[in-house]
């Protein structure tokens, strides 16, 4: 099993996501969480897991000087693909209110990458999964933006959240993908460590 094999290893986990904690512990594996600020800015002409690639990168070379034999940092990155452009997190309410109503009644698709790094080594994981919505009322997006507050999330919402429920129609690839954290892809990588 994966515990057994990364018993002798410091997993860190470089996310302040409440979602990411969460899986990370699904998967039954010992780990840390440290999160260093990072300015997450990219060139513009960057498109889709472009992005989440550069901006994991970014995040685990914060790490480069303080990694140890036994270290495993692991960083990720989501974005929401729309339009041909990023939606990161809005930073109010009418951003996420526009964001929602911009997403109703659409498919776009979550980019999501993880980096993991070692003393030696640094292997770059993304996955992508598309994702439906209904058409949603006004009131919907509303209610959702003021009791669930979706300013920490990428494209303004939590798939697991209410709006996800009532909201997503189908999606094309992984669930978790869209939480923020391809997680089949990362058990794959940290089996091979």
């Amino acid at each position: 099993m994966l515990q057994n094999k990364l018993i002798t290893k410091n997993i860190i986990l470089a996310s302040g996501s409440p979602r990411r904690h969460e899986l990370f512990k699904e998967l039954g594996v010992n780990f840390t969480i440290k999160v260093k600020e990072v300015e997450e800015t990219y060139n513009t002409n960057l498109k889709k897991e472009e992005i989440t690639n550069y901006l994991c990168k970014l995040k685990a070379a914060s790490f480069t000087n303080e990694i140890s034999e036994n270290d495993i940092i692991v960083t990720a990155d989501t974005i929401v693909w729309h339009n041909n452009k990023a939606l990161e997190k809005p930073k109010n309410a009418s951003e996420a209110i526009e964001m929602l109503q911009g997403l109703s009644g659409k498919k776009h698709t979550v980019y999501s990458s993880i980096c993991i790094k070692t003393k030696n080594n640094e292997t770059l994981i993304s996955d992508k999964t598309n994702v439906y919505f209904k058409q949603l009322t006004l009131n919907e997006i509303e209610y959702y933006v003021e009791n669930y507050k979706p300013y920490d999330k990428a494209g303004a919402y939590g798939i697991q959240e209410w709006i996800g429920l009532i909201g997503v129609t189908k999606i094309e690839g992984s669930y978790f993908n869209v939480m923020g954290l391809p997680v089949h892809k990362l058990y794959e990588e940290l089996i091979k460590i």
